[in-house]
């Protein structure tokens, strides 16, 4: 079944799909290509033997310094467009 990609870059998937994987609005899925080059979707949570990439990786890497509370960083960020 095909099915075509938004401007936004989503896709329904199918109420078949759906249905024998019990995805409910708000589930977690996990898109990953296999060695032949198919796009393998599964529900989060199940047994997840892939290694992790360099994306994988980097989530939650980041330090992140501000030198200010948040507070003062969105007053700051408001008084650019002014």
């Amino acid at each position: 079944m095909a099915t075509t990609i938004t401007s936004k870059g989503q896709v329904t998937i199918p109420k078949h799909i759906r249905d024998s994987l019990s995805l409910l609005p708000g589930a977690r899925v996990t898109f990953d290509v296999n060695d032949a080059g198919d796009v393998v979707l599964r529900k989060s949570g199940a047994a997840d033997d892939r290694q992790p990439d360099r994306f994988d990786r980097a989530v939650g890497a980041a330090e992140i310094k501000l030198g200010c509370t948040v507070d003062e960083f969105m007053t700051m960020l408001r008084d650019l467009d002014r």
